[in-house]
């Protein structure tokens, strides 16, 4: 029982990630499932101007490959704290795809928390996706 208090303890941007996930949870039972990505990401926005949380919407991040800036980029969804890459689904289930994808988003971005929430089951999902290069 220690061992597993000393590792909720350290826990990367555990206060943040329980506001965050706190916020998804209230946006998610107000709106239900159903709806597309967008939405939620509207209401997530609103959520954090409401919350004073420092974020940015569809943050470009560069790719670089063997040294050379790839000329296509990609959008997380939310980059929150500088720190904290947030990608919104709203799909049935989450897919292994959904993984990979946040992964290579924080290789890429050298940010090392990614939360990849789903609002699309009847219960809000939510997972915590750490990376250390």
């Amino acid at each position: 029982m220690e061992d597993t208090k000393k590792i909720i303890d350290d826990l990367l941007f555990k206060d943040e990630c329980f506001q965050i996930v706190g916020l998804c949870m209230k946006i998610h039972n107000s709106l239900g499932k159903g709806f597309k990505e967008v939405v939620y990401k509207d209401a997530m926005e609103i959520e954090f101007k409401n919350n004073n949380i420092s974020y940015e919407r569809e943050k470009p991040f560069k790719i670089s490959y063997e040294g050379v800036i790839l000329p296509h980029s990609f959008l997380a969804d939310f980059l929150i704290y500088d720190s904290i890459i947030l990608e919104i689904k709203a799909s049935s289930f989450f897919h292994p795809d959904n993984f990979k994808q946040t992964i290579n988003y924080l290789k890429a971005s050298k940010i090392q928390l990614g939360i990849l929430i789903n609002f699309g089951e009847n219960k809000l999902n939510f997972k915590r996706v750490v990376c250390s290069y």
